[in-house]
């Protein structure tokens, strides 16, 4: 048995990893503000503001066989470390493909990075540049790993971005869907639950570097015709171009009055991810099929007429329709 401090440990992932690390008989704490959700069943939850400079104190001083950071902070990545470093034999961060500076196309771990941010607290439109100073952190430990994840589909997901067309899709019916036309745009999607277990591994055998964790490539097109499938969609999927879509303040890729997993051109890179170091750490992904199986199971019983934080209403989304039809 190790024992496993996650930083952060409420939320989605931090959840995941958790969960997955309880499955395989480690001793696990999470220490995080709770704000998010409780804890894994199994795990000690220790509640702490990471702004607080005393946030710390209740785990400082034990060994930690590995610490696993989710934090976009760098404020709070670099206190951790302050307080921590000492403490643990293996240190994992949570990253993000967002951190390179070109995402136009192909990206390798070696690609260029954004220039990381100055301060300790990004906003949300800082996101890339944050997650680069959290890595510039991380670097100065010895025993260190970096992963940098893609989009991170499946059950649970509070962005609302991939389960929206398998939720609109069973949700219509045999009515029609609005598809934005990018059916060749590259995509990526990787399951939580292969991440975290993945994670877990790379701390179990003391995993270095810097890694993508990304699904395997596929396509827009297929992934919506995959969700369609899914759902047992018999309507029919009513497809606007993406300048059709701007005239009509339709937004890319997440947030309200969006179509989720459509891209810009010069985010294309973020479907475009190699996994080649990846799958020579033992990344394991199953097929996307049973992710969004998974994830229709999870939309149904949070509701598919909710308010989501991606994607359009139906209500709009049948007007837009019926502009485009008209």
């Amino acid at each position: 048995m190790s024992t496993v401090l996650v930083l952060g440990g409420t939320s989605w992932v931090g959840g995941q990893i958790a969960q997955d690390a309880i499955a395989r008989g480690h001793d696990v704490t999470c220490l995080a503000r709770g704000e998010s959700g409780g804890v894994p069943e199994g795990a000690a939850f220790v509640q702490a503001d990471r702004s607080d400079p005393q946030a710390y104190d209740e785990v400082r001083g034990q060994r930690w066989d590995c610490v696993i950071d989710v934090s976009r902070q760098p404020g709070q990545v670099r206190s951790a470390i302050s307080a921590l470093a000492t403490d643990a034999t293996h240190w994992t961060l949570v990253s993000t493909g967002s951190v390179y500076a070109d995402q136009s196309g192909p990206l390798t771990e070696e690609s260029p990075v954004l220039e990381p941010l100055d301060g300790g607290t990004a906003e949300p439109e800082q996101y890339g540049e944050g997650k680069v100073a959290c890595e510039d952190a991380v670097r100065h430990l010895h025993r260190h790993l970096i992963v940098r994840a893609g989009l991170i589909g499946g059950p649970g997901d509070r962005s609302d971005r991939l389960g929206h067309y398998v939720a609109r899709f069973a949700l219509a019916g045999d009515e029609p869907v609005l598809v934005p036309a990018v059916a060749d745009q590259p995509m990526q999607v990787i399951d939580v639950r292969d991440l975290a277990s993945w994670i877990v591994t790379c701390a179990e055998t003391g995993a270095t570097g810097t890694v993508h964790g990304a699904g395997e490539r596929t396509t827009v097109g297929d992934l919506v015709a995959l969700s369609a499938e899914v759902a047992g969609f018999t309507g029919d999927q009513v497809l606007a171009s993406e300048a059709w879509l701007h005239e009509h303040d339709v937004e890319e890729w997440m947030g309200p009055r969006s179509l989720p997993l459509w891209l810009p051109a010069s985010h294309h890179g973020m479907g475009l991810m190699d996994d080649t170091r990846a799958l020579a750490y033992g990344l394991r992904r199953r097929p996307l099929v049973d992710t969004l199986r998974a994830t229709l199971d999870d939309e149904r019983a949070r509701g598919l007429d909710r308010e989501r934080r991606a994607g359009l209403s139906r209500p709009d989304e049948l007007d837009l329709i019926a502009q485009l039809r008209a």
